[in-house]
């Protein structure tokens, strides 16, 4: 089975749906800026053009069921801030990859870890409307080692640093290491009731 379609998924500050094409010229200066893509592995935007093939390719993915793309948007205003995906689903092993970034305006707020843990709840859910019919069991997620900010926020959601994928990435002219961070079902699941009953 596909992942299943997106439903939007509500925060205390945060709306995050499925992408449409009307969010392009608001995800346009998020990926065109050097600093937000800089230890991504594709070059910043430079032009709508741009935007609409990332999203042509984005919507085949979907459509082959192993990918869902999310966008951040502020409750209080609508406005696009950042953008999320669940990919390379592997339905035999129930797991998936995390990827995700955010406009610099928004950064140290807190908010990505608020959309990523909305997102971890749905996608190792197990109930009618969850990212997969029983839930995945477990997801991983690549980040460059230079990438003190995602390397701390991965941790913060109880990833578990498994290793260092030496120069697993060429891009912008550089060859680079990436460290693999893994998370179980079991665990999310224990660290969010904890936290639910702590006083």
């Amino acid at each position: 089975m596909p992942l299943i379609p997106i439903s939007p998924l509500h925060t205390p500050r945060l709306i995050v749906r499925g992408v449409t094409a009307a969010d392009l010229p608001q995800l346009l200066p998020i990926n065109a800026d050097d600093r937000v893509t800089h230890h991504l592995p594709y070059a910043s935007w430079q032009s709508m053009a741009d935007a609409e093939a990332w999203l042509a390719r984005i919507e085949g993915l979907q459509a082959a069921g192993g990918t869902q793309q999310w966008v951040l948007t502020l409750r209080e205003t609508g406005a696009v801030i950042g953008a999320a995906v669940i990919f390379k689903y592997d339905e035999a092993s129930a797991r998936a990859e995390l990827g995700y970034l955010m406009s610099q305006a928004c950064w140290r707020q807190g908010l990505m870890r608020e959309a990523l843990s909305a997102l971890l709840d749905h996608a190792f859910a197990r109930h009618a409307g969850a990212l997969a019919t029983e839930g995945l069991r477990r997801m991983e997620a690549e980040a460059n080692p230079l990438n003190t900010a995602s390397n701390a926020l991965l941790q913060r959601l109880g990833f578990t640093r498994e290793g260092t994928l030496r120069q697993r990435w060429t891009a912008k002219g550089k060859t680079y290491d990436t460290q693999i961070w893994g998370l179980l079902r079991d665990e999310w699941l224990s660290s969010t009731e904890s936290a639910s009953n702590a006083p």
